[in-house]
């Protein structure tokens, strides 16, 4: 229904109160959960008053109801006990306050309880909540670690005590929150979205002693188990026991089965890493002295060689070679010169013997005219010639007589 309504023609607050109550009363009976938070049940009085309330939200409602109601279940409800009311919605016109009349009042049992949390369980695994592959890598030395537990509770001394026996140096930033019951949920989301907030936090640590199963509802809260995987920072889950397994576990980045072995898987141990350290430095030392000495064997090895030992060595058997081949040299070359000098010489005296100064030395002459022409026959020249007769010594002049 709009209401045609203005500032100049507003409504009473009686009509908008009458008006709120008749939508309620329209909307009929609802089964509703909640947890009970409060718990009013006064001696004598026909009417009991509580308060329920949504963790996930911090949203709260009145509800009341009459007391035989309450009483077929005053034996096992109790505040902070999980319920489901069915209940008409009411509005009590001169308080403005809407609450729920409630008929009848059922516990939660931990079998339905079990059943939820096993269905919310399937609905994450579908949407990838639980995916290794989300899964972030822990720091190995954290600069500050995020620790959320219960102030002053045996979880929150654990991790303390043990990360600082680890790793005296290690800091803390830590936020108390309530652990259980109907704020759990809500102060957990916010601290754990606070220290993600923080750049110098660089691992989140959620930490919970044991407890029942409703104790340890808040940590398989689809709110906080969506915050959880919205994180930036590496979240490791601690809650409970070994055999506690909230949903939490499977979001969170790693798993500890108990806050003193979170504190184990969070911050390393300074003697085993000392120890570590030593080990390995040995290691190199033994790594570098093995290559050294591997190198002076190989060096003594190559010094050995009859090369190193006498450089000169191969010099001198170089030089006795080239004597030899030098000395044959010569030999084969003189073998060649003096062959070469016979046959000059024997050749030399063919020539010589061939030639016309051989004959002219055995006393014959060669008579020429003027012209140079030699005279072979009588018939070349004529008396009174003159001739020029060349001998072995040399040359005169003749005339042809008559």
């Amino acid at each position: 229904m709009v209401l045609n309504t203005s500032a100049e023609a507003p409504l009473p607050v009686g009509e908008v109160s009458r008006l709120i109550g008749g939508w309620i009363d329209r909307l009929g009976a609802v089964w509703v959960e909640g947890q009970i938070t409060q718990l009013s049940r006064r001696p004598g009085a026909g009417v009991v008053f509580l308060t329920l309330r949504d963790p996930s939200y911090d949203i709260s409602v009145g509800v009341t109801c009459f007391r035989q109601v309450f009483d077929a279940v005053a034996d096992v409800v109790a505040e902070g006990a999980r319920v489901v009311v069915y209940a008409k919605p009411e509005w009590y016109a001169p308080r403005g306050q809407l609450s729920l009349r409630a008929v009848e009042i059922r516990p939660v049992g931990i079998g339905e309880l079990l059943a939820r949390l096993e269905q919310l369980k399937r609905t994450l695994a579908a949407e990838g909540l639980f995916a290794l592959d989300r899964k972030k890598p822990l720091p190995f030395l954290p600069h500050r670690v995020g620790l959320i537990s219960g102030r002053a509770s045996a979880a929150e001394r654990d991790v303390l005590e043990n990360a600082r026996r680890r790793w005296p140096a290690v800091r803390f930033e830590v936020r108390n929150v309530a652990v259980q019951g109907v704020h759990a949920v809500t102060q957990v989301v916010q601290a754990v979205k606070e220290l993600d907030a923080l750049p110098e936090v660089d691992v989140i640590i959620v930490a919970r002693g044991g407890g029942s199963v409703e104790d340890l509802l808040p940590f398989s809260d689809e709110q906080l188990l969506r915050a959880v995987s919205e994180c930036r920072t590496p979240v490791v889950s601690a809650i409970g026991h070994e055999p506690d397994a909230p949903l939490l576990d499977l979001v969170a980045d790693l798993r500890a089965s108990t806050p003193t072995d979170a504190a184990k898987k969070v911050v390393p141990d300074v003697g085993e890493e000392l120890d570590r350290v030593r080990l390995l430095r040995d290691r190199a030392l033994r790594t570098v002295q093995g290559l050294l000495d591997r190198e002076e064997r190989g060096l003594a090895h190559a010094l050995a060689r009859p090369s190193m030992e006498r450089p000169h060595r191969m010099v001198d058997e170089r030089e006795t070679e080239v004597d030899a081949l030098v000395a044959r040299s010569r030999r084969v070359l003189g073998h060649l010169l003096d062959r070469a000098d016979s046959e000059l010489s024997h050749t030399r005296a063919r020539v010589l013997s061939l030639s016309p100064a051989a004959t002219l030395e055995r006393g014959y002459a060669v008579l020429q005219r003027a012209d140079g022409k030699v005279v072979r026959s009588p018939e070349d020249v004529a008396a009174g010639d003159e001739l020029r007769a060349r001998v072995s010594e040399g040359e005169f002049a003749v005339r042809v007589a008559e």
